[in-house]
């Protein structure tokens, strides 16, 4: 019994899935398709065919482009993992991840999943805009004083909020500039071991997304939701979903809500699966199954070519 694990922002990488399209006929067939989706070519983009590598990463780095493209190399690595004979006994994405995580698990289908993550990644990318939000990593002090640094860096006007419970000792932080900037004054004085402010598009998971709250309600009314095939866990509730009229609720809910990735992964853990293969890009998500289960969990990756030479991928 397998958990499989979704990507969010922050895992994409100048050629990401390009070794994929060259060697998996199943990853071509998506890639192909994502193309004609979306029309415009962003196999390019994730390629950098016909680009620099900087004009590549400039692109991947905007969260409009972003969002596809993950989506789009997770479900790449799953249409190789499903014809291996992968069979979910639960799935769960962070953040964007989320969509991945519900188009394998066969709620919904790939091209209106591709769909959707496009309108939220323009949805996110321009919600905040005249009022400028960032985030920040909160390295070294646990869920509670996080939110209580929030607290007291908020006023009425100015807000942050936790944004992601990734593992024990890492939070991210989210809102506006100055509330962020008080906050990160703040933790360090609480004793954080590290304050890292991320260079993102937005303050995502945060009440400035709030802009983009009707345009996300609207793509959600017209998505079709089906049951899925296994539980995925949620990132608003960390708790398995199989509704879809709840996944649709709670997908507009996390648009505003912190990702509760920690907390999924325990109750992953609690309810009885211990093994968990990432797909997609990147290995964000293994360090932090490993930071917040213990190093005796099996994580294996399936996001590359040399990752599907691996016996414990599917």
């Amino acid at each position: 019994m397998k958990a499989y694990l979704f990507p969010g922002q922050g895992s994409q990488f100048v050629g990401m899935a390009r070794d994929l399209f060259a060697e998996f006929k199943e990853a071509r067939e998506v890639i192909s398709r994502a193309d004609d989706v979306l029309g415009f070519a962003i196999s390019e983009i994730m390629f950098a065919d016909g680009m620099s590598e900087e004009e590549s990463a400039k692109a991947l780095a905007s969260t409009d482009i972003t969002q596809p493209a993950l989506y789009v190399h997770s479900m790449a690595a799953w249409a190789i993992l499903k014809k291996a004979g992968a069979v979910p006994s639960a799935t769960a994405g962070h953040s964007l991840g989320e969509y991945s995580a519900l188009a394998a698990a066969g709620a919904i289908s790939f091209d209106d999943g591709l769909r959707a993550v496009r309108t939220r990644g323009h949805l996110m990318a321009t919600a905040d805009s005249g009022r400028p939000g960032t985030m920040a990593a909160v390295l070294g002090l646990d869920n509670d004083s996080v939110d209580a640094v929030c607290d007291a860096a908020s006023t009425d006007d100015l807000v942050v909020k936790a944004a992601n419970y990734n593992s024990p000792g890492q939070v991210v932080i989210s809102g506006d500039v100055a509330a962020v900037e008080r906050a990160i004054e703040l933790a360090t004085e609480k004793g954080a071991k590290k304050v890292i402010q991320l260079v993102v598009g937005g303050a995502f998971h945060s009440p400035l997304m709030e802009s983009a709250r009707e345009g996300l309600g609207d793509m959600l009314d017209n998505l079709d939701i089906k049951t899925p095939d296994c539980p995925v866990y949620m990132n608003v509730t960390a708790r398995p979903e199989t509704e879809p009229s709840r996944i649709r609720e709670l997908l507009l809910q996390q648009l505003l809500s912190p990702v509760k990735w920690s907390q999924s992964l325990e109750a992953i853990k609690s309810d009885g699966l211990a093994s968990f293969t990432e797909v997609g890009a990147g290995r964000v998500l293994s360090g932090l199954v490993r930071r917040t289960l213990g190093r005796d969990v099996e994580v294996a990756q399936a996001g590359t070519s040399a990752d599907f030479q691996s016996e414990s991928t599917t």
